[in-house]
Protein backbone atom coordinates (compact mmCIF):
# COMPACT_ATOMS: atom_id res chain seq x y z
CA UNK A 1 0.00 0.00 0.00
CA UNK A 2 2.78 2.43 0.89
CA UNK A 3 4.63 1.83 -2.40
CA UNK A 4 1.48 2.61 -4.36
CA UNK A 5 1.07 5.92 -2.53
CA UNK A 6 4.69 6.92 -3.13
CA UNK A 7 4.43 6.08 -6.81
CA UNK A 8 1.12 7.91 -7.07
CA UNK A 9 2.57 11.02 -5.41
CA UNK A 10 5.73 10.93 -7.55
CA UNK A 11 3.62 10.72 -10.72
CA UNK A 12 1.44 13.68 -9.76
CA UNK A 13 2.15 16.73 -11.98
CA UNK A 14 1.57 19.07 -9.03
CA UNK A 15 4.25 17.21 -7.09
CA UNK A 16 6.66 17.56 -10.00
CA UNK A 17 5.89 21.30 -10.17
CA UNK A 18 6.35 21.62 -6.41
CA UNK A 19 9.75 19.93 -6.48
CA UNK A 20 10.95 21.96 -9.46
CA UNK A 21 9.69 25.30 -8.15
CA UNK A 22 10.94 24.77 -4.61
CA UNK A 23 14.37 23.60 -5.77
CA UNK A 24 14.77 26.44 -8.25
CA UNK A 25 13.71 29.03 -5.69
CA UNK A 26 15.98 27.58 -3.01
CA UNK A 27 19.00 27.50 -5.31
CA UNK A 28 18.28 31.04 -6.52
CA UNK A 29 18.20 32.38 -2.97
CA UNK A 30 21.33 30.40 -2.15
CA UNK A 31 23.18 31.88 -5.13
CA UNK A 32 22.08 35.40 -4.23
CA UNK A 33 23.18 34.94 -0.62
CA UNK A 34 26.54 33.54 -1.70
CA UNK A 35 27.11 36.52 -3.99
CA UNK A 36 26.24 38.98 -1.23
CA UNK A 37 28.29 37.23 1.46
CA UNK A 38 31.35 36.41 -0.63
CA UNK A 39 31.16 39.83 -2.27
CA UNK A 40 31.47 41.37 1.18
CA UNK A 41 34.36 39.06 2.03
CA UNK A 42 36.04 39.88 -1.31
CA UNK A 43 35.81 43.59 -0.55
CA UNK A 44 37.39 42.93 2.84
CA UNK A 45 40.17 40.93 1.19
CA UNK A 46 40.90 43.14 -1.81
CA UNK A 47 39.83 46.67 -0.87
CA UNK A 48 40.23 47.12 2.88
CA UNK A 49 40.52 50.90 2.49
CA UNK A 50 36.97 51.13 1.15
CA UNK A 51 35.45 49.49 4.22
CA UNK A 52 37.90 51.15 6.60
CA UNK A 53 36.86 54.65 5.50
CA UNK A 54 35.37 56.59 8.38
CA UNK A 55 31.84 57.92 8.26
CA UNK A 56 31.90 61.48 9.50
CA UNK A 57 33.96 62.47 12.53
CA UNK A 58 33.11 59.41 14.63
CA UNK A 59 34.68 55.99 14.82
CA UNK A 60 32.19 54.15 12.61
CA UNK A 61 33.55 52.90 9.32
CA UNK A 62 31.71 52.11 6.10
CA UNK A 63 32.21 48.38 6.72
CA UNK A 64 30.00 48.30 9.81
CA UNK A 65 26.70 49.28 8.14
CA UNK A 66 27.53 47.15 5.11
CA UNK A 67 28.19 44.14 7.37
CA UNK A 68 24.97 44.87 9.23
CA UNK A 69 23.23 45.06 5.85
CA UNK A 70 24.49 41.56 4.98
CA UNK A 71 22.96 40.24 8.20
CA UNK A 72 19.65 42.03 7.57
CA UNK A 73 19.64 40.77 3.97
CA UNK A 74 20.03 37.20 5.26
CA UNK A 75 17.05 37.63 7.56
CA UNK A 76 14.96 39.13 4.75
CA UNK A 77 15.59 36.35 2.24
CA UNK A 78 14.94 33.77 4.95
CA UNK A 79 11.60 35.47 5.61
CA UNK A 80 10.90 35.51 1.88
CA UNK A 81 11.51 31.77 1.64
CA UNK A 82 9.40 31.02 4.73
CA UNK A 83 6.53 33.16 3.43
CA UNK A 84 6.53 31.42 0.07
CA UNK A 85 6.89 28.00 1.71
CA UNK A 86 3.97 28.68 4.04
CA UNK A 87 1.70 29.81 1.22
CA UNK A 88 2.47 28.34 -2.19
CA UNK A 89 4.53 25.29 -1.24
CA UNK A 90 2.28 24.19 1.62
CA UNK A 91 -0.81 24.64 -0.57
CA UNK A 92 0.70 22.49 -3.32
CA UNK A 93 1.76 19.87 -0.77
CA UNK A 94 -1.78 19.69 0.64
CA UNK A 95 -3.22 19.35 -2.86
CA UNK A 96 -0.81 16.53 -3.72
CA UNK A 97 -1.63 14.67 -0.50
CA UNK A 98 -5.37 15.14 -1.04
CA UNK A 99 -5.17 13.86 -4.61
CA UNK A 100 -3.04 10.87 -3.64
CA UNK A 101 -5.77 9.58 -1.29
CA UNK A 102 -8.44 9.60 -4.01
Amino acid sequence: MEDISVAKIAANPKYQRLIKTRSTFGWLLTAIMMIVYYGYIAIIAFNKDLLAARMGDGVMTVGIPIGFGVIVFTILITGLYVRRANTEFDRLTAEVIEESYK
